[in-house]
């Protein structure tokens, strides 16, 4: 993987470990000279792990839509902006350039980033892997959840596993290197 899409909130939000962990992806980003991917934002939990990159020397690539462009949100620091025309087209655009996707904690846009591309996954539409950061327990109640949908035969098992999970940023880069798609849509 060279180039890692990380979803992630546009707020800071409240808990100081979500930030940390941020910056300690950053970092790892950096050591293995990996380029960031991200929404294009100087705001936020997105604008802190960018910024870390930048500072570090990295490649960032951010993808906006043109209306949050003209919102001010966006960071002119990057070595790339891409926009685009809407939501939708950022996501093609996101997957088209990354080799891997990190889901940090977040909000709406977030989870729908993140379902989004593993989806696609589920149905053969790519077969790069996906990480989900579960920071302090974020994300306890949301896999919860998609074990139950397990359970009452909405999700197989084997497509909830396309989702990578740990509570270390080494541990899920680790699986993340190790992933190997399957060869044919699993849904």
């Amino acid at each position: 993987m060279k180039s890692i899409c990380v979803f992630c909130g546009s707020s800071d939000g409240n808990d100081p470990l979500i930030t940390k962990a941020a910056i300690a992806l950053a970092d790892a980003l950096l050591e293995r000279n990996n380029h960031l991917v991200y929404g294009g934002a100087k705001i936020g939990i997105m604008g802190a792990i960018a910024q870390r990159v930048i500072d570090g020397g990295g490649r960032v690539v951010g993808v906006i839509p043109a209306f949050l462009k003209k919102k001010e949100v966006v960071h002119t620091q990057l070595f790339e902006l891409i926009t685009t025309k809407n939501m939708n087209d950022r996501k093609l655009k996101m997957l088209e350039v990354s080799d891997g996707f990190i889901t940090l904690p977040g909000g709406f846009g977030t989870l729908e980033e993140l379902f989004e591309i593993a989806t696609a996954l589920q149905l053969g539409q790519h077969k790069k892997p996906i990480g989900l950061l579960n920071i302090n327990g974020f994300y306890d109640e949301l896999l919860a959840s998609l074990q139950k949908m397990v359970v009452l035969g909405f999700v197989k098992q084997h497509n909830l596993e396309l989702v990578l999970v740990d509570t270390t940023v080494e541990g899920l880069l680790c699986k993340m290197d190790d992933f190997k798609a399957p060869d044919k849509a699993v849904w």
